[in-house]
C-alpha cells in the first residue's frame, strides 16, 4: 500500500531536537497473567488499592489509542482525534524531520511523540526521516482509493490514517525497506509507544502486506508488550480479551491492564490514588490501563526517572 508516497525523494536540512530520554529496556519487560479465579470483572477486575466506580458508555468503545481499524472494524466519527493540525503550518511540531508535502496533517499529541522518537534516533546518527502521509479525512481517503485502487489504498473509513494515530515515515535517502531509518523504527519505535502496524510476518493476520513505513501510536506499556510477545494489534487485543487482566513490569514500574466488555449499563472500578486511562478497542469493550505513581502524562520525565 501507498508505495506511491515513497517515489518522492527530497533532501532538506533537518532541524534538531534534543530530549534527555532513557528508553525502556526490552529485557526489563515482564508480563504476568492473573489467575482467572482472582479476576472479578463485575467488581472492577484486579485493580489494587482504593477504587472508585465510573460508568462507561458505549461511545467509549470507539475512542482512544487502542482502536482496531481493519476491514472488519471501520473508523467511527467519534474515533477521530480532536487535535488534528497541519504540520506545515505548525513549524514547532515539525522539527527533526522533513515533510514531503504541504498538506500533511496529524494529531498534535502524536506529532510531539514522534518528534521525541526522532530526537532519540538522531542520537544514534539518523537524520533523514520524513513524513509522507498522516491524517486523512474520509473525503481524502475516498479520492486516494479511487485514484490508486484497492491494491494501494483502503476505502474511506477503513484506513488507520482516518484516525490521526498513524503516519507513513520515510527516508530522504532511499526506500524505507532498505534505509537505516526503517531498521531503527522496526527495532526501537515500541520504546516510544509506536508500533510497526503491518510487520512482515503478520500479513495473514492484518490482511495488509508488509509496510516498513507505516507506524501507529498505541502508547506504553502496550507497545512494549506487543514487542515482547511479537503481537500485531489484532493479536494483542485478542490476548487482553482472553486474559481479562494482566500486569507488566517495565524497568521496575508496574502497570495493570484490564479488559471490560461494555453494554449500555457498564460500571467499572478504577483506582482513586493512581493514574489511569481508558481506551476502547473499536469492537466490544474498553481497556483500562493503570500507571505507576510516576506521572505518566509526562513521558519525558517518566523515562528519564528510570
Amino acid at each position: 500500500m501507498k508505495k506511491w508516497g515513497f517515489l518522492l525523494i527530497l533532501l532538506l536540512c533537518l532541524g534538531l531536537i534534543f530530549v534527555n530520554m532513557e528508553p525502556f529496556s526490552e529485557s526489563n519487560v515482564k508480563i504476568q497473567n492473573y489467575d482467572q479465579s482472582e479476576i472479578d470483572i463485575a467488581e472492577g477486575g484486579r485493580i489494587s488499592g482504593n477504587t472508585q466506580k465510573i460508568k462507561v458508555t458505549e461511545d467509549q468503545i470507539y475512542q482512544g489509542d487502542l482502536l482496531l481499524v481493519n476491514s472488519e472494524y471501520p473508523v467511527h466519527q467519534e474515533s477521530i482525534k480532536s487535535d488534528i493540525v497541519n504540520l506545515s503550518a505548525n513549524y514547532e511540531l515539525a522539527q527533526g524531520y522533513v515533510l514531503l508535502g504541504s498538506d500533511i496533517y496529524l494529531s498534535e499529541d502524536i506529532a510531539h511523540k514522534f518528534s521525541e522518537m526522532v530526537a532519540a534516533a538522531e542520537k544514534d546518527g539518523l537524520q533523514n526521516f520524513a513524513i509522507t502521509s498522516g491524517f486523512r479525512d474520509f473525503n481524502q481517503q475516498s479520492v486516494l482509493y479511487q485514484d490508486m485502487g484497492s491494491a494501494y489504498a483502503l476505502p474511506p473509513g477503513y484506513s488507520e490514517h482516518n484516525l490521526g494515530l498513524s503516519l507513513d515515515v520515510g527516508s530522504t535517502q532511499m526506500k524505507m525497506a532498505d534505509a537505516p531509518e526503517g531498521k531503527w523504527i522496526e527495532e526501537n519505535a515500541w520504546k516510544f509507544g509506536f508500533i510497526l502496524r503491518y510487520p512482515k510476518d503478520k500479513t495473514a493476520i492484518t490482511g495488509i502486506q508488509y509496510e516498513p513505513w507505516h507506524i501507529r501510536y498505541v502508547g506504553l506499556p502496550h507497545s512494549a508488550i506487543m514487542e515482547e510477545k511479537n503481537f500485531s494489534l489484532e493479536e494483542y487485543l485478542d490476548f487482553l480479551k482472553e486474559q481479562k487482566s494482566i500486569t507488566t513490569t517495565i524497568n521496575g514500574e508496574k502497570y495493570e491492564i484490564s479488559y471490560y466488555p461494555v453494554t449500555k449499563d457498564t460500571t467499572i472500578h478504577v483506582p482513586s490514588n493512581l493514574h489511569w486511562e481508558i481506551s476502547g478497542n473499536n469492537m466490544d469493550g474498553v481497556i483500562v490501563t493503570v500507571f505507576p505513581r510516576t506521572t505518566h502524562t509526562n513521558l519525558k520525565e517518566a523515562r528519564t526517572a528510570e
